[in-house]
């Protein structure tokens, strides 16, 4: 058996995985918001049923994704103008959350591919957004091939693409590739001769493009974000997206990207939160020194909740908030516009990511010890926490909220911020 090689680490890989059969008959297309969150709440339904065991197991969740992208809620940012629904963002985060409440590493795989829409939205060419968003209305997933490993910054990319006149040839090698193990596509992040970031959007089975199952982080198990290697992938320049242009002048990518890091954080606080109640109702024992019959009628544990309850509202709406700002800018993007919706969706991402982890620490500390039973898996909710919030650092995001406020200083333009 043929054994693909890390250059850099010289450690030993797995081998390949193939990938998923494209659905055999078109997606759903959503009509409208109100259908999108009908049609979220119904999935999310499905999908906790079995979220538990997905996890524990590091069980692929194909099936589930295939039901997500039919249902017409992978294509809701598609423009009306090429026959998509073209939701606001503001329910796109709601949809995300709904979700992530569920299963969060589903919610997280659907990430990139909505970025990439937002994307060939704001750079493309007519007849490449008519290729790719049509592609998207019958149901065809992005995955991502964008991080790598090894380099000086998250912003620093080694792959690189070289012109051979109607396709271009793809060399490197990602890490963090979140959802390209379950794609029919895979965008790959790489230059060209003058350093430009473009999208390099793959055959999920191409010649050469080898997508490992190696994910090994405690958290966000299901999302299979392992290693992509890419040697000679060969491309068609139809499908060779100039992201670059989405950050040479002020654009909402950056912000869209941003958004749907916060609404997966809301979805796995709020599920922490409801999984607290439940237990301390159905489970929990009294305190021997409350002289109570029911946990639930601690007077702290109901202080504690009560705490937690209003910082989700919060977080919620903040992310609710951001949606807003965030369609204002995309319908009227300006230096000013896209910058309110950075920070907005800034601000959300902090409070989602604070209260995601101090719900799912506090479930334990309210629960008692049988809450860390492994048949209960509840650590599941930390371990989600702590795994996706670390994408991009809080303590910047504090950074350009307050040099906003103080200097009036806008935040950088890229898909961090």
């Amino acid at each position: 058996m043929n054994i693909a090689v890390d250059a850099r680490t010289l450690e030993p890989q797995r081998p390949g995985a193939p990938g998923p059969a494209r659905p055999p008959s078109p997606a759903h297309v959503i009509r409208d918001d109100a259908e999108a969150l009908a049609v979220a709440r119904r999935l999310a339904g499905a999908f906790r049923a079995g979220a538990s065991e997905r996890d524990r197991d590091a069980i692929r969740p194909l099936a589930e994704l295939d039901a997500f992208s039919q249902s017409g809620l992978w294509s809701i940012n598609v423009p009306r103008a090429y026959g998509g629904p073209e939701v606001s963002y503001r329910t796109l985060a709601a949809v995300i959350a709904i979700i992530a409440a569920a299963d969060p590493a589903i919610a997280q795989i659907a990430q990139n591919h909505l970025g990439i829409v937002a994307a060939i939205r704001t750079v493309s060419d007519e007849a490449q957004k008519r290729l790719l968003f049509g592609a998207v209305l019958r149901g065809t997933r992005f995955g991502n091939a964008f991080s790598e490993r090894g380099t000086k910054r998250a912003a620093d990319f080694e792959t690189r693409f070289t012109d051979h006149g109607d396709y271009v040839v793809v060399r490197g090698q990602k890490f963090y590739a979140t959802g390209a193990l379950l794609a029919h596509l895979v965008p790959i992040v790489a230059l060209d001769d003058q350093g430009r970031a473009w999208y390099a959007i793959a055959e999920r089975d191409a010649p050469g493009l080898t997508v490992i199952d190696d994910w090994s982080s405690f958290g966000q198990r299901g999302t299979a974000s392992g290693t992509v290697l890419i040697e000679d992938v060969r491309v068609p320049k139809t499908h060779l997206v100039p992201a670059w242009k989405g950050y040479e002048a002020p654009k909402a990518d950056g912000a869209v990207f941003q958004i749907i890091q916060a609404a997966v954080d809301a979805g796995i606080g709020r599920e922490a939160l409801d999984d607290t109640v439940r237990f301390v109702r159905e489970k929990a024992r009294p305190w021997i020194d409350s002289g109570l019959e029911r946990a639930s009628d601690d007077p702290y544990t109901i202080q504690a909740i009560g705490d937690l309850t209003i910082r989700q509202h919060a977080a919620e709406a903040l992310l609710d908030r951001a949606g807003l700002a965030l369609d204002a800018a995309v319908a009227q993007p300006s230096a000013e516009s896209v910058a309110a919706a950075q920070l907005a969706a800034a601000e959300a991402k902090v409070l989602t990511t604070e209260v995601a982890l101090a719900a799912a620490n506090k479930l334990f500390e309210l629960s008692g010890t049988r809450s860390t039973l492994a048949a209960e898996n509840l650590d599941r909710h930390w371990r989600n926490a702590r795994t996706h919030t670390l994408h991009d650092p809080v303590r910047w995001k504090y950074a350009i909220i307050g040099n906003h406020a103080l200097n009036g200083v806008n935040p950088p333009l890229h898909a961090w911020s």
